[in-house]
């Protein structure tokens, strides 16, 4: 099915824009944009004619345009060849992005370094323990078997985003600071942490998606392996910089965008086999055996149309951030624009692509 001519889609943006975004904590307050959202005002009940949204979400977009829900869009959609914290943050920074998609610390991160976002949905897995995204990875030959044991090792670690969060949580519940062990600054992506392991240049390392069983399947021969961490690590958000969120045609656009991503989301667990063809295998050229591994870790999507508790364990993870980082601490509630929090639950209840 071919995608919506309103959807346009160009690549742009080098992905070496992450790189530069890894060192902006220490740079940016003073470039907060003086713009105030004003919680209860309204959104525009149609997209404006003329409206344009710029877009990372590159591994959704396909689920949007093979479910043909592209279709649906009012207004013109741009899609960014962008994903992960540092390059959306970048890109929020050169007013070249709109709505990034991102886990739980971008939108932390967005804050402290002065480029103020909010969150427009959010989803979570509702096995979030027995379908977790990441897996501690455990270099071959170490003798790692709880937490409790990662005291003096090496631990690959990338401020700024969710593994290097994650990092910080896990040594929180093993009651160890980070001077138990030795913090080793790495980008966590590709298979960065995978080879950092392998080479022993780390001993631990949160490793997820598919690098799991790849890890696994490669070094396990060698005495690699890989545990469980016991904790939460399944939030996903769509978030953007207030600038946008001030413009109402945007705003609305924004909404509307919400809703289709929703729906996408119950297609691809509607149609694992067809996703598993024309994405993991055709676009990203993985085995059918490893796309059939993704959908089976994946999970289902829970999609809340409050977004109360998750807030709540936003804000213990900004506390504990905030206490290692030294940070200013930052009220989760302010991440969030409650404008949209039932838009994506609702956009399920009223049905959508199957």
């Amino acid at each position: 099915m071919k995608p919506s001519p309103v959807v346009a889609r160009r690549t742009f943006l080098s992905a070496t824009l992450g790189a530069v975004a890894l060192g902006l904590t220490a740079c940016a307050n003073a470039e907060t944009p003086d713009v105030t959202l004003a919680a209860d005002t309204p959104l525009l009940d149609s997209v404006p004619k003329g409206t344009k949204l710029v877009i990372g979400d590159k591994e959704h977009q396909k689920a949007i345009e093979f479910s043909g829900e592209a279709k649906n869009f009012t207004f013109e959609v741009e899609w960014a060849n962008i994903s992960g914290g540092p390059q959306t943050l970048e890109a929020f920074r050169a007013k070249a992005l709109d709505v990034g998609s991102v886990a739980d610390i971008p939108p932390i991160h967005s804050h402290w370094t002065g480029i103020p976002t909010r969150i427009v949905a959010s989803k979570f897995r509702q096995d979030p323990l027995n379908h977790a995204i990441y897996r501690l990875g455990i270099a071959p030959g170490v003798a790692v078997a709880a937490l409790a044991d990662l005291r003096g090792k090496k631990v690959a670690y990338s401020p700024g985003q969710a593994q290097g969060a994650l990092v910080l949580r896990v040594l929180h519940k093993a009651g160890l600071s980070k001077e138990d062990v030795k913090l080793v600054e790495l980008p966590s992506t590709g298979d960065v942490y995978a080879t950092a392991l392998a080479s022993r240049q780390v001993e631990v390392a949160p490793i997820g998606g598919v690098q799991i069983k790849r890890y696994e399947t490669k070094y396990g021969k060698d005495g690699a392996k890989t545990i469980a961490h016991g904790l939460r690590d399944d939030p996903g958000h769509l978030y953007v910089p207030i600038t946008v969120l001030a413009d109402p045609a945007k705003a609305a656009a924004i909404r509307e965008y919400v809703q289709v991503w929703a729906r996408a989301w119950r297609w691809r667990e509607a149609n694992p086999q067809e996703w598993i063809e024309r994405y993991y295998v055709k676009d990203q050229g993985l085995t059918a055996d490893d796309g059939q591994w993704l959908v089976d870790n994946g999970g289902v999507a829970d999609i809340p149309a409050s977004w109360g508790e998750a807030i709540a364990r936003h804000q213990e993870t900004i506390d504990l951030l905030a206490k290692e980082t030294g940070n200013k601490p930052l009220r989760a509630e302010d991440l969030y624009d409650r404008r949209y929090e039932s838009v994506a639950a609702k956009a399920l209840d009223a049905g959508g692509a199957k």
